[in-house]
């Protein structure tokens, strides 16, 4: 085997090849051709042999460390394809030699690994400058926080995958006695044999219709909105419980989505369903069987940047993230905006990067988003009366006066 020849495949930083790499090669004329390629412009051109079919700009991937801060990187696989790529085109005399080995990273190095793609060359740039900025931010960070980015990038790394089943369930139980369910929902997206699959529905518990609530939530459980519900006994109420949660499994990997879980195990524990195994922490890689929880909750605190502990509710949660809801604390549309929240956070960018997409320049010390009042409750500009005003604006004379009448 030539001594050329990776023997272990990993990832490079983006740095260390963008600004060591070419000064490293023996020969001075392979210098320019290798920076030439790695230009931020060049690497987002169609034309780059590193474009891949379908994706607009430049595939590259984030990796995040044990620390939490992240990296922008290359896989071995594309650092070793420009090398061959370059000689065979006749840019370089030979085929350049790779990077020091103690430049590469294996996934033992890193917490988590997600592809990227970056459309042009100014979003390339930039996104270096904030990925800098919020590494030098997150030293000496709160360890919540450091484990809820952790599970971010892995739960969208995860989803990318388009494997096993994803799906939300929520119960709904009288306010009086929480041991007394009244109603359950899911909603869920799978991938079999690569056919992504849909499924959503709502039950009623007939034996529970005259336990209502309205003094700590509201009843809305005649309001479900993506479907029709089904009022069903008590006894069927339970075993189609069961049958769901056994026919994921069907898909392999199995991900139950909940919004802050703690309840929703407990009562899936109480009606007897078979969780065997069920795993609060997501594996290094995309498992092929099993059963994990993935809580919203945890994600939403992660974009955020908070590690008090404290959750904000599904309806805070998707008002952030410009999610339109209705009837909340129906199950079954509970259930549904739980998993559009999930996919609404791991359809998006890196952490960081959406964050500042979500919340512009609103990070002013570490990663916590200082969000605005009216951005924390929905309702603000009308008990106020008046909308935010835009940064750097004098109202005039009359609108002064117009406020003065009200």
């Amino acid at each position: 085997m030539p001594a050329e020849t990776p023997v272990v495949t990993g990832y490079y930083r983006y740095t260390d090849i963008w600004f060591e790499w070419h000064q490293a090669l023996p020969d001075p004329e392979d210098r320019a051709p290798v920076k030439a390629i790695l230009a931020h412009d060049a690497l987002v051109h169609p034309d780059h042999p590193l474009q891949v079919e379908g994706i607009k700009g430049v595939q590259m991937y984030m990796g995040t460390f044990p620390t939490g801060e992240a990296r922008l990187l290359f896989s071995s696989a594309q650092v070793d394809y420009l090398r061959y790529w370059l000689h065979a085109m006749q840019l370089t005399k030979h085929i350049i030699p790779l990077p020091y080995s103690d430049c590469l990273l294996t996934e033992s190095n890193l917490k988590t690994v997600s592809p990227v793609v970056y459309p042009d060359g100014g979003s390339l740039r930039n996104a270096i400058k904030i990925i800098d900025k919020n590494n030098k931010r997150l030293k000496g960070s709160n360890p919540l926080v450091t484990h809820r980015r952790h599970l971010f990038e892995r739960v969208r790394n995860f989803w990318t995958g388009k494997k096993g089943v994803w799906c939300a369930l929520d119960f709904e139980a009288w306010e009086r006695d929480h041991t007394l369910l009244t109603e359950f929902g899911w909603s869920l997206v799978g991938w079999n044999a690569g056919t992504q699959v849909e499924d959503h529905g709502h039950f009623i518990v007939e034996e529970a219709k005259a336990f209502r609530n309205s003094q700590y939530v509201p009843d809305h459980r005649y309001n479900y909105t993506f479907g029709e519900s089904e009022v069903v006994k008590k006894a069927v109420f339970k075993q189609r419980i069961h049958n769901l949660i056994a026919k994921l499994a069907e898909y392999g990997s199995v991900f139950l989505i909940f919004h802050d879980n703690t309840q929703d195990v407990k009562d899936l524990n109480k009606l007897g369903v078979d969780l065997n195994g069920l795993s609060y922490v997501l594996p290094d890689t995309m498992p092929e069987t099993g059963i994990f929880v993935i809580d919203t909750a945890d994600l939403i605190g992660a974009l955020l940047g908070e590690g008090d502990g404290n959750k904000r509710s599904l309806e805070k949660t998707c008002s952030l993230l410009q999610i339109p809801t209705k009837h909340l604390h129906n199950a079954g549309n509970d259930a549904n905006y739980t998993l559009l929240a999930m996919r609404s956070m791991a359809d998006g960018d890196p952490v960081d990067i959406q964050r500042e997409k979500r919340w512009p320049q609103q990070t002013p010390a570490g990663v916590k988003v200082e969000l605005k009042p009216w951005q924390e409750d929905s309702d603000y500009s009308d008990e106020e009366g008046v909308l935010p005003p835009v940064p750097g604006y004098e109202p005039t004379t009359e609108e002064k006066q117009n406020s003065d009448v009200v």
